[in-house]
């Protein structure tokens, strides 16, 4: 598997961050925020169904407080490890909520 490693980074207009996810947990939760800087997510839903991302996307809108279009996968669709982009949200601001 090829590693890619980012940071919360500022964006055009929010910011980007990578997220490592694990689908079938007992919970949807922010597990941990590694040393590389990954966000490391569990979700309920198991991958097969197809609609993790769509889940991974309305968990982080929720945990954002930003609206659900604001929120995309900007790469990584059908793997564990994605890139998502937030616009209209500073990368403090990320930080700050994704540590709640």
């Amino acid at each position: 598997m090829r590693e890619i490693k980012f940071d919360i980074t500022k964006a055009e207009e929010g910011a980007a961050f990578t997220v490592h996810v694990t689908a079938g947990a007992s919970e949807k939760a922010v597990t941990s925020i590694d040393g590389e800087g990954t966000v490391h997510i569990n979700l309920t839903t198991p991958t097969a169904d197809g609609e993790a991302n769509d889940i991974l996307l309305r968990f982080l809108a929720e945990k954002l407080e930003v609206p659900f279009d604001a929120v995309e996968v900007a790469a990584g669709k059908s793997g564990h490890e994605k890139m998502i982009v937030v616009i209209g949200a500073s990368p403090a601001a990320v930080d700050e909520r994704l540590r709640r």
